[in-house]
């Protein structure tokens, strides 16, 4: 026995959550991630579409249509994870972090549109390598492309624009002490 281990002693409950919390959490979490695929799989399936027998077949070269499958899939995940979680909190509140309401879900549902939207058009621009580029070279570069083109938005000063609840799911510092309310 080893000192200061605790080991012999009886250990204290602690008070998670209950079996139906666990089973509720479980549940939620395969419907996000069951949207996420779908959202996924619907996105490639419906840009695939656009590439091929729409005005943008034209401007889509034959090496440059994975790229466009590359931003579908991006846009088709996010889709797939934003709007059930805003439709989540629209639902269901604490008291730390209350409802949203209709309005501030609405904007957060259009923000999410709309950056999935932008992440199309990045991988329309990355398409148009495959006019001088081949095929697997323009799929490797699209996911980069589209994988960071994110991250200048994250820079934006949401709060200048009246939009400071746009950051919801961001990583904040807790080391603010209390409730990290101020006095």
């Amino acid at each position: 026995m080893s000192v200061g281990s605790g080991a012999g002693k009886p250990q204290a409950q602690s008070g998670g959550r209950s079996l139906a919390g666990n089973i509720a959490f479980g549940a939620g979490l395969l419907l996000v991630l069951a949207t996420i695929t779908l959202g996924g799989y619907a996105g490639a399936a419906l840009i695939a579409g656009l590439a091929d027998d729409s005005f943008l077949s034209s401007a889509v070269p034959d090496d440059g249509r994975a790229a466009v499958i590359v931003g579908g899939t991006g846009m088709g995940g996010l889709l797939g994870l934003m709007l059930p979680l805003n439709l989540l909190a629209a639902v269901r509140g604490t008291e730390e972090n209350p409802r949203l309401g209709p309005g501030e879900a609405l904007l957060k549902a259009l923000a999410t549109v709309v950056i999935s939207v932008y992440l199309v058009v990045v991988s329309l621009l990355a398409a148009q390598l495959g006019w001088i580029l081949p095929e697997g070279v323009v799929t490797l570069l699209s996911v980069f492309v589209v994988g960071f083109s994110w991250l200048p938005l994250v820079m934006i000063p949401w709060e200048r624009f009246g939009l400071g609840a746009m950051g919801g799911l961001r990583v904040t510092s807790r080391a603010r002490g209390g409730s990290g309310k101020s006095d």
